[in-house]
């Protein structure tokens, strides 16, 4: 069911990208001659209007292809133009092949203006981003687990133990300011730079409020690295409780939340340059299909939120510089916009190559470890 599972997800998301590039090119006037989900050879297709829809055999990516465009791929491949075409990939740059009729060039993408390209380019990404958003919304209304504030154990010897802190204990206010979820607590303590906190807790039927002064600590963030905090030396009694949220509220949380990974996915590419996340981290189809099916068994919830995370991921992904990803398409017109000049053609091929050999190598380093992870999981 794994594999099921993989499949729904990456159909979805790359369904979800490719109807960005459709719709926006449709408003803008260009010719769609592919919308196809997967690459290589096709499966089965239907020609609707203008439009052949395609269903192809390899479900890694997926291409829309536009008159007077080679199409977009996710995946590092490209759409093969068939033998008869005589109308150049790219007409605004390279020699005319033959003379376009003016309604062909106005169904042209290639002679469509640059700021037309960019926002077709644009599309996919954004609404990978847009899927996410309105997923984490979704879910915000339809309710989120929520780790709440009673106490688990006031460790000892540390700050809260020393001032009468009880295991069971529920913290409802740091600082005159209410709480519920564990998170806040974290926050509170990282706030107060070290200065002495008044929190409130409910211990049976009373409120009693303690002032504690939090104790520096060395920790390690997401990524591994040591960082400088603070801490009051309670951990979590892990009772779990399910939020719901309103229209309004949902769609503020839905944001923040949306905003959060987004900034995150964008820090950890960072981090993976400068080696402080280790390449055996990069993952491929094999982690996807496991952690779609792991997600799918813990519940429909659960299921969206993965679902969510991995469009954020393929939209930040695809806006990245590497020629045969969105990005690389989108720097190439930015720089036309700014040069006033197509990039020569020769230019283009050769960085397409380039981004060619990055991307298979990533695809090699993804299954390498996925590979790796799926022998040792089985051996031990």
């Amino acid at each position: 069911m794994t594999v099921v599972y993989a499949v729904i997800v990456l159909g979805i998301l790359i369904f979800v990208h490719e109807l960005g590039h459709f719709l926006l090119a449709k408003l803008m006037g260009v010719s769609v001659e592919k919308f196809s989900l997967g690459f290589g050879p096709k499966l089965i297709g239907k020609k609707i209007g203008e439009t052949e829809y395609l269903l192809s055999a390899f479900p890694l990516g997926g291409y829309v292809k536009m008159f007077g465009e080679g199409g977009f791929i996710e995946g590092g491949e490209s759409d093969p133009r068939p033998e008869d075409e005589n109308i150049p990939t790219d007409v605004t740059s390279d020699p005319v092949l033959r003379e376009l009729t003016e309604d062909e060039k106005s169904r042209s993408f290639a002679h469509k203006p640059v700021l037309a390209r960019i926002a077709i380019v644009m599309a996919g990404p954004v609404f990978n981003l847009l899927f996410a958003w309105l997923i984490f919304i979704v879910l915000c209304m339809i309710g989120v687990p929520t780790v709440t504030t009673k106490i688990g154990e006031a460790l000892k010897d540390k700050p809260a133990a020393k001032v009468g802190i009880l295991k069971d204990d529920v913290i409802t206010a740091i600082n005159n300011k209410m709480i519920n979820r564990w998170d806040q607590i974290a926050e509170g303590v990282a706030a107060s730079k070290g200065k002495p906190l008044s929190v409130t807790v409910k211990r049976e039927a009373k409120e009693l409020t303690f002032t504690i002064t939090p104790e520096a600590r060395v920790s390690k963030n997401l990524f591994g690295e040591k960082v400088n905090g603070y801490a009051i030396g309670v951990a979590s009694a892990g009772e779990v409780i399910t939020e719901y949220f309103g229209p309004f509220q949902a769609f503020v949380k839905g944001t923040e939340q949306t905003w959060k990974v987004i900034d995150l996915t964008f820090l950890s590419l960072v981090k993976m340059v400068q080696r402080v996340v280790p390449m055996d981290s990069v993952g491929g189809p094999i982690m996807i299909a496991k952690m779609a099916g792991e997600q799918a068994s813990a519940g429909i919830g659960s299921f969206l939120a993965f679902m969510a995370l991995l469009s954020i991921n393929l939209g930040v992904l695809n806006l990245l510089p590497v020629p045969v990803l969105d990005g690389g398409h989108l720097l190439f017109y930015l720089m036309e916009l700014i040069f006033r000049r197509p990039v020569p053609q020769k230019i283009r091929e050769y960085a397409q190559q380039i981004g060619m050999v990055l991307l298979l190598g990533l695809m090699v380093l993804a299954f390498y470890n996925d590979i790796i992870r799926y022998f040792v999981s089985h051996q031990g």
